[in-house]
């Protein structure tokens, strides 16, 4: 099992890894949602981590309709990305009717390569999950990031089951949504997931 935390800056990124995450999602402006993080802290993760870390690229909150300008900042923060050795990138694009913006997404994906490409909660604002997870996969997207479209894991966790028989391998779910290191051993006898996200899934930044 993967447990992959979701951190907001370098004092949490090493925390986490210290705490057993497996893989960290690195972002800025959480309370947002998470924006992308800066330069520094990109090639600070970089130097300060032994385990994978994949960066937030969305240049504002909000909706996950971006303009032209906006996508373009976006191919601009992947290439910082791959020259400082992030190990992927996490993203979502959506049309402005709330499906998978298949064009975009496609050329983020192709832009981004070799690095992983991670589709983030976006995707739990689609109506129907099925139908556009194969958008994903055509696209070449290696994992999704959800709660199954409901607002925690243990909501979503019929149509997360669904989503993982459906996808067959051909990409990853990642279960989030509330996912804690107090409910995680029960989460995984309810879905059938490898990989986990959450804030708080190897310990409480509010601690720190």
């Amino acid at each position: 099992m993967i447990k992959e935390a979701c951190i907001e800056n370098i004092a949490e990124a090493i925390e986490a890894q210290k705490n057993g995450a497996d893989r960290v999602e690195l972002c800025e402006n959480l309370a947002v949602g998470g924006t992308t993080p800066s330069y520094g802290t990109i090639k600070f993760c970089k130097r300060n981590l032994k385990i994978p870390f994949m960066t937030m690229i969305r240049p504002r909150g909000g909706n996950f309709v971006y303009s032209d300008l906006e996508l373009e900042i976006m191919k601009e923060d992947i290439q910082v990305c791959k020259l400082l050795g992030s190990d992927g990138v996490v993203f979502g694009i959506l049309t402005p009717d709330n499906k998978v913006d298949v064009e975009n997404t496609r050329a983020m994906v192709e832009y981004a390569k070799p690095m992983q490409v991670t589709y983030h909660k976006a995707f739990d604002e689609v109506a129907n999950p099925i139908e556009e997870l194969n958008k994903l996969i055509e696209c070449g997207v290696d994992r999704v990031l959800t709660s199954g479209t409901k607002a925690t894991a243990e909501e979503g966790k019929d149509i997360l089951n669904e989503l993982i028989k459906h996808a067959n391998g051909r990409i990853k779910i990642i279960v989030a949504g509330k996912v804690l290191e107090s409910n995680l051993a029960d989460l995984q006898k309810k879905i059938k997931a490898t990989e986990f996200h959450g804030r708080r899934i190897v310990f409480n930044p509010d601690d720190m």
